[in-house]
């Protein structure tokens, strides 16, 4: 059947389903996340030519970034985790790697994450509460106490202070007898979403874009296996944007830190190899295998034809994927259950490198080790017992795929090609341009729900009124108190004058046009703490106040 058949048979089709819809007329949402309708039916007429789809492997990369996928190996198992002290971190890590995780993926707390120490009285009341405690290279140390960094993989939700902990980690592996150029893992290190999404930034946007740029050059000449940047959509995305902000504005944050490696000198052949990415994952199975595809693609044509690269490792989109927290209900728990295999299983199909799935009960409180094991468990089965993973891309070829990849892909452009005609991502962000579109995304999505156009189960609809009693995990008030005092016995036995020399030189290198990773080392090697490089830092960079947008 050609094209014209195809198109004729339709049309009959359609006639007689609109007299059925008379009688059964259709219900429930009918729209993507960014409020088109989704199509009746999708035939070859709304498939590409394979050409534009491409193999695993090869440009595009629409299928997959390796050639056999999970046939050769399975993506990296996560679980993200950190609280209270390093010790109480320390624990709960080694029980995940003896639960079969296959790497560790870092929570660090809010003081950590924007530059204060656990006494500084910014930290008062925050210290381990949505994340480890690290103040020096002393709780470093201690979090990875038993855990060779030889064999592991770590990934960094850090951003602002990620040069801090980038080195620290460096000095743990350098005590465990670990070369740098050996270590394996990621940092975050995605400052541009902080000012679009979370708000855990320290210094403007420029001397930011300085200190990712000094660990680009850096991990490319000391740490070929680490991966430099994780740019991130899912805070994007858990802000309220949907699927095609989600790729569009996650890519041209790409696009702004490959043009800033490359201004200060960097070959993005080379350091192209080291960036990875990080996407939510959410209810629609089919929506989110597509987001995948299509992000990359597009990032495989903008490092081609853009940024003129040549080798094809460094046009891969690799890339983490978390699935959604803001999807999870505190009504109900055990719903989550359900919607973390949904979102998980669109992640593997639509070919993610590393996973982490949330624990049911993180609406209510930090994961208990119970519902952390039920979330590993759930990778585990989609990998070993759903069949999955046994060809490459299974959906690939499905009309409605292939038409949503192509849809995203085209939208995402355009959302791209306008940042690009208000000079970048850096002014679309100060102009409150991004964030703009991402609340009124949110708004339009809270409407539906409070309009039942869009049913969230134990919510608006099939609700019960049951108490829940589930017994949640709380993080001991007593652990900010015991943090302080190892941080004041730390200062106490080491050598100061030595600390303030180290940190003098930092602050002298930063008035410099030299990198910053050597001097931070340096500081951490002596125990200078997270607070004490960020104000060193403070006092030369400044620190970034946010616009207010009306």
């Amino acid at each position: 059947m050609d094209n014209f058949e195809i198109q004729k048979k339709y049309e009959e089709w359609e006639t007689q389903t609109k007299a059925l819809i008379k009688k059964y007329p259709e219900e429930g949402n009918l729209n993507t996340s960014w409020s088109e309708t989704v199509k009746r039916l999708y035939t070859p007429l709304d498939t590409p030519d394979y050409s534009k789809i491409g193999f695993p492997g090869e440009y595009p990369f629409t299928r997959g970034v390796q050639n056999t996928m999970y046939r050769g190996k399975l993506w990296t198992m996560r679980q993200y985790a950190g609280f209270g002290t390093a010790e109480e971190s320390n624990k709960r890590y080694k029980y995940l790697l003896e639960q079969g995780q296959s790497g560790l993926s870092i929570a660090f707390d809010l003081p950590t994450q924007i530059g204060y120490d656990s006494d500084d009285p910014h930290s008062l009341g925050e210290v381990g509460k949505v994340g480890v405690a690290i103040d020096s290279l002393y709780d470093m140390e201690t979090l990875f106490d038993g855990i060779p960094l030889d064999k592991v993989s770590t990934s960094m939700t850090i951003n602002a202070t990620a040069s801090t902990l980038l080195a620290m980690y460096i000095v743990v592996g350098e005590k465990q007898g670990v070369k740098r150029e050996k270590l394996r893992g990621t940092i975050q290190n995605d400052i541009l979403k902080e000012y679009i999404a979370r708000g855990t930034y320290i210094y403007p946007p420029k001397p930011s874009m300085r200190i990712i740029t000094n660990i680009f050059e850096f991990c490319s000449k000391e740490m070929p296996l680490w991966n430099t940047i994780s740019v991130s959509g899912y805070h994007i995305r858990e802000a309220g944007a949907n699927a095609v902000q989600e790729v569009a504005f996650t890519i041209a944050d790409g696009i702004e830190y490959v043009k800033t490696a490359i201004e200060a000198g960097l070959d993005p052949n080379v350091f192209g190899k080291r960036l990875s990415f990080f996407f939510a994952s959410h209810n629609d199975l089919f929506e989110e295998v597509a987001k995948f595809r299509a992000a990359r693609r597009i990032w495989a044509k903008i490092m081609k034809e853009r940024f003129k690269v040549t080798d094809p490792e460094a046009l891969k989109l690799r890339f983490h994927t978390q699935t959604s927290g803001s999807t999870l209900t505190a009504q109900q728990p055990e719903n989550n259950i359900v919607r973390v295999a949904i979102q998980a299983l669109a992640a593997v199909l639509g070919g993610t490198q590393s996973l982490h799935t949330n624990s049911m009960d993180e609406a209510l409180a930090l994961p208990t080790e119970d519902s952390v094991r039920i979330a590993l468990r759930t990778q585990q089965i989609i990998a070993y017992e759903s069949g999955v993973a046994k060809t490459v891309d299974p959906l690939g070829g499905s009309y409605y795929v292939e038409s949503l990849t192509d849809e995203i892909e085209r939208k995402s452009f355009d959302y791209i090609k306008h940042i690009d005609e208000i000079g970048g991502m850096i002014n679309a962000i100060e102009s409150g341009y991004v964030q703009q579109e991402i609340s009124n995304s949110a708004y339009n999505y809270q409407k539906a729900i409070e309009s039942k156009a869009q049913i969230i189960v134990g919510v608006n609809d099939f609700t019960t009124e049951e108490k829940n009693l589930r017994k949640t995990m709380k993080v001991d008030d007593e652990l900010e108190a015991k943090q302080i005092e190892n941080l004041r016995k730390m200062k106490n036995n080491r050598d100061t004058s030595t600390v303030k020399s180290n940190l003098a030189n930092l602050e002298k290198v930063a008035r410099s046009n030299g990198n910053l990773m050597y001097p931070i080392i340096d500081a951490v090697k002596v125990y200078a703490t997270v607070g004490e490089i960020s104000d060193t830092l403070r006092k030369v960079f400044g620190e970034y106040k946010e616009s207010v947008i009306i």
